[in-house]
C-alpha cells in the first residue's frame, strides 16, 4: 500500500513537471516571436505615424519629422538601444500598415476606441485629450458650447475618419457636416467664413488658435468628450505591451515625459521652426 502511494505521488510529480516544462517552453517560443525581439535583432524601431498633426507629429522647416510623439519615440528607441526609423503613412491606411508589418508600432496621437481595439491592441494611454471647438467670430455671442451648434442652420467641419468627425455625428448631429482629407483644410473653411465651426482635439486647436485665430476665431476650449490617446501594436503581443507600459511608467516618473510635454504641449515656441 505504502509502495503504491509512493508510486502515485511520483507519477503526479512527474506529470506536473512535464506540464510545467511544456508551458515554459511555450512561453519561451512566444517570447521569441514578440515584436520586441524582432526590433532588437533588427536594431531598428520602426514607428508609424501621419505627419501634419500639430504638435504631435509634423515636419519642420528643414524637412525633419518633429513633435511630441516623435520625441517620445526617439526616447523609446534609445531605451531599447536601437535606431529610430520614422514611417510616415496616410491616416486611412495606418492600421492596415501595422498589421502587414510596415512598422512595429503606431505613435500618432491615436484615440483609443472600441472599434479600433478590435483590430489592434493599445497599451496604457500616454495622454488624455478631448474634442474642442473653434468657431467663426460671427458666432461668439451666440455659441457658447457644442450644444448651441446642434442646429441645422450651422455647418461644422472636421477631418475624415477621426474622433472629431465621430463626436460631431454623435453629439451635434442636427448640424450640417463637411468632412475634409486634412484638419488644415477643415480649419480654413471656418477661418474663411465658409463654415461655422471646426471640431478637433484640444492640442491641435490650441496651436491653430495661436496661428490663425486672432480676430477671426473664438476658442471653446473646454473639451466635450473624453479621449485617451494610446500607442497601438499588433494583437496578442503581451511581451511588447509589457515593455511599453513599463517604459511609459519610467518616463512619467523620471522627468522625461514632463520635459517633452512642456516643450510641445504647454509651449508654442516651436511654431517658428515649422512654419
Amino acid at each position: 500500500m505504502k509502495k503504491s502511494l509512493v508510486s502515485l505521488l511520483a507519477l503526479i510529480i512527474g506529470l506536473i513537471f512535464c506540464v510545467s516544462s511544456v508551458s515554459f517552453a511555450a512561453d519561451i517560443e512566444h517570447a521569441k516571436k514578440s515584436t520586441i525581439e524582432k526590433i532588437l535583432k533588427r536594431g531598428e524601431l520602426r514607428v508609424g505615424f501621419e505627419a501634419g498633426y500639430m504638435p504631435f507629429e509634423m515636419t519642420d522647416t528643414k524637412g525633419r519629422f518633429v513633435g511630441f510623439d516623435i520625441d517620445i519615440a526617439k526616447a523609446m528607441a534609445k531605451a531599447m538601444g536601437v535606431k529610430f526609423v520614422p514611417v510616415n503613412v496616410a491616416w486611412d491606411g495606418i492600421i492596415p500598415s501595422l498589421i502587414t508589418d510596415k512598422f512595429d508600432i503606431i505613435m500618432s496621437a491615436m484615440t483609443v476606441t472600441q472599434e479600433r481595439n478590435l483590430k489592434v491592441n493599445f497599451v496604457d494611454p500616454y495622454i488624455i485629450v478631448g474634442q474642442t471647438i473653434l468657431i467663426n467670430n460671427k458666432l461668439k455671442d451666440t455659441v457658447k458650447t457644442h450644444k448651441d451648434l446642434n442646429n441645422k442652420n450651422y455647418t461644422i467641419t472636421s477631418k475624415l475618419g477621426t474622433t472629431g468627425e465621430a463626436a460631431i455625428k454623435r453629439e451635434i448631429s442636427k448640424a450640417q457636416y463637411k468632412s475634409f482629407e486634412t484638419q488644415t483644410e477643415a480649419l480654413l473653411e471656418v477661418v474663411n467664413g465658409k463654415a461655422d465651426a471646426f471640431v478637433y482635439d484640444l492640442p491641435f486647436c490650441v496651436v491653430a488658435m495661436a496661428q490663425q485665430g486672432k480676430g477671426r476665431l473664438t476658442f471653446l476650449d473646454k473639451p466635450f468628450t473624453y479621449e485617451p490617446l494610446g500607442w497601438a501594436i499588433n494583437k496578442g503581443d503581451s511581451d511588447f505591451a509589457n515593455w511599453l507600459n513599463n517604459f511609459l511608467r519610467q518616463i512619467k516618473n523620471d522627468g522625461t515625459y514632463d520635459k517633452i510635454y512642456n516643450k510641445w504641449i504647454k509651449s508654442t515656441k516651436w511654431l517658428r521652426n515649422v512654419q
